[in-house]
């Protein structure tokens, strides 16, 4: 029996005014409820979401894997779909001239003439936030892209497989049909949004959704308990996830702080599941059971995701699925110990090594 390869510490990222428009639930496609929405029944199988596509960019690893290809992009979300991934997950925000587009920073950062330039992503205009990086115009080249990383260094945006920034619009059409979308609704931790502010954002988005989506799954998620509490009100045929560091970090918002918090948000707003921190789920797995009885969904997100055995104790403990970067191994991975109807059988269980069981029970304890 083929033991689950190990993908250890060292090969894992450390990981993150316009006119009015009504958004009438009725031009929801008609399939979106039976694909998309699963309500208090879970998902048939383990699900696997590719992060920002194939991965996120970390441009100060050594790895050649996490600089592959243009993080959020339409050749790393078709890359992705080349592997048993069901949904790739993706950050859209809004141009100041209300196009959605899919871009993680807060910030877009180019030089010119030895001048570091630095502006807000929501403060351009469509015209302006494609100019940045590779063209598609043959022969036009683009501003330079750079990356601030957490520490305040600033980092050439270089990976191997460059590729043009793209609109939700185009990923809709230019991404394989079959594969999922996880649309995480991004807006700045640092600013106070108004209702009126944050439901134009999301009518915007959803115009492009319903236009577009045809039976695509879809699921949105936010860290934003607004947002997410808004974008269930104006429609209620695609599932609608909160997004939680499960208490890993602290926010003013106490929404935001404990997996209990999350629950209680999910029930009182009618919602259909958590994405949780990896390792808050670790720190206190008797949240899992709580979520379960709530009729809630569970998946998560994180650097452990990475590590396929860490993914393997998620599925026995009852997580739904995970948020990976390392996309090959990680599905090659959960194949190996689910069978065809996506459920785990007890001959595929991997067999550890003491050396790996070693591993992981050093590495959760330290999780608290």
């Amino acid at each position: 029996m083929m033991a689950l390869k190990a993908v250890h510490v060292s090969d894992v990222p450390s990981l993150d005014h316009v006119p009015d428009v009504s958004i009438a639930t009725s031009r929801v496609p008609t399939k979106a409820v039976e694909i998309g929405r699963w309500g208090s029944k879970p998902p048939a199988k383990f699900l696997v979401i590719g992060h920002r596509g194939n991965g996120m960019n970390l441009l100060s690893s050594p790895d050649p894997r996490v600089t592959a290809v243009k993080e959020n992009s339409v050749v790393s979300f078709n890359d992705a779909g080349r592997f048993a991934v069901d949904f790739v997950e993706f950050d859209v925000q809004v141009t100041k001239d209300n196009c959605p587009i899919i871009f993680h920073d807060n910030f877009i950062i180019t030089e010119e003439n030895g001048n570091i330039l630095e502006r807000r992503v929501t403060d351009l205009y469509l015209e302006e936030f494609l100019c940045y990086g590779p063209q598609k115009e043959t022969g036009k080249v683009g501003k330079s892209l750079l990356r601030k990383l957490k520490d305040g260094k600033i980092l050439s945006w270089d990976v191997q497989n460059d590729s043009p920034v793209c609109t939700l619009e185009e990923a809709f059409q230019e991404v394989d049909s079959h594969l999922g979308f996880n649309i995480e609704l991004k807006f700045d931790d640092n600013i106070i949004y108004q209702e009126e502010e944050l439901t134009h954002v999301l009518q915007v988005i959803l115009q492009v959704v319903f236009k577009n989506a045809g039976d695509r799954p879809i699921i949105f998620s936010s860290f934003q308990p607004d947002a997410i509490q808004l974008i269930r009100k104006l429609q209620n045929g695609y599932p609608v996830y909160f997004l939680t560091n499960g208490g890993t970090e602290i926010y003013t918002d106490v929404r935001r702080n404990s997996l209990d918090e999350a629950i209680k948000l999910c029930l009182s707003s009618g919602l259909q599941g958590i994405v949780s921190q990896s390792r808050a789920i670790f720190k206190n797995p008797t949240a899992i059971p709580k979520i379960k009885e709530s009729n809630l969904i569970l998946l998560t997100y994180g650097q452990l995701n990475n590590v396929s055995e860490a993914v393997y104790l998620q599925h026995l403990m009852g997580v739904n699925g995970v948020i990976v970067d390392l996309v090959e191994e990680i599905t090659e991975a959960v194949s190996d110990f689910m069978n065809e109807n996506g459920e785990g059988i007890e001959e595929s269980r991997p067999k550890f090594s003491q050396r790996e069981l070693a591993f992981l029970l050093k590495l959760i304890p330290e999780l608290a």
